[in-house]
């Protein structure tokens, strides 16, 4: 007679003991389909993310080959100066960045980011340098890059709130991966408020000195890149005193950098 083979008691589970280890019910997702509404709810939401998704990711495509004409920022100088019954006209010239002054597109480097051509997209470096100096410092400084400004000004609407970070982010990862470093200089070029209701650096140049932005100098360069930080307070036409000063130092960090050379490669 055979001796019965003893239970490994340890090892056996209930058949409870699934449900009570993954803390669900046995069937996922049942407490949505329980709830037709819910579940409609649901579908919406990602029928809506999908279609957003594709929309945006479109939209980088097609201003990856056309002229941006028009930001929202632009809309929204030109609806302040129509409410305050001001000349709304806006001074804005598209060039393309083979006829800009390499000039000027070092300039802007130089003033707002010296590392455009080896980052992704975000300088983890300065954005830490910032974190620690605004700690000791009234008034913030940021720490965007020329892509993220970009992302920002042609994307997005002006204001501080984590929805609009967050789009900021996402669009800059977009332009990195989608347009490329030219492409992304070329278009702040032409979009970057330069003045009073004025957009790119042709724009200013034709402005501000009577000549295109494909002769600009080095120091009508650095000028119209001293008064980026805020073109509402700082003129290129009537420079102050910090204006003056700071196209002195960008036009010398132009030239710490190596020159037009720094750019050659992007």
């Amino acid at each position: 007679m055979s001796t019965p083979r003893p239970v490994n008691r340890l090892r056996s589970t209930p058949p409870h003991s699934v449900s009570s280890r993954s803390g669900r019910s046995p069937r996922a997702g049942s407490y949505i389909r329980q709830r037709p509404w819910l579940e409609r709810v649901v579908r919406l939401i990602i029928k809506l993310v999908t279609v957003l998704f594709l929309t945006s990711f479109g939209w980088v495509v097609l201003l990856k080959y056309l002229p941006v004409s028009i930001t929202p920022l632009m809309i929204s100088r030109k609806m302040e100066a129509a409410s305050e019954d001001q000349d709304s006209k806006l001074y804005k010239n598209w060039t393309p960045y083979e006829d800009i002054s390499r000039e000027a597109a070092l300039a802007v480097v130089a003033s707002e980011d010296q590392a455009f051509p080896n980052h992704w997209g975000f300088d983890f470096d300065e954005i830490q340098d910032a974190i620690k100096e605004n700690q000791r410092r009234k008034r913030p400084r940021g720490a965007s890059t020329i892509s993220q400004q970009v992302a920002k000004n042609v994307f997005l609407w002006n204001g501080r709130s984590y929805i609009r970070k967050g789009l900021e982010v996402y669009f800059t990862f977009l332009i990195e991966l989608i347009w490329g470093k030219e492409r992304i200089l070329e278009v702040y070029l032409n979009v970057a408020e330069t003045g009073p209701l004025t957009f790119g650096v042709e724009a200013a140049s034709r402005r501000y000195y009577g000549h295109s932005a494909r002769s600009l100098t080095r120091t009508e360069a650095a000028r119209i890149a001293a008064v980026l930080p805020n073109p509402r307070l700082f003129s290129i036409k009537k420079p102050s005193a910090y204006t003056q000063r700071r196209t002195r130092q960008i036009a010398r960090q132009m030239r710490y950098l190596g020159g037009r050379n720094y750019l050659e490669n992007l």
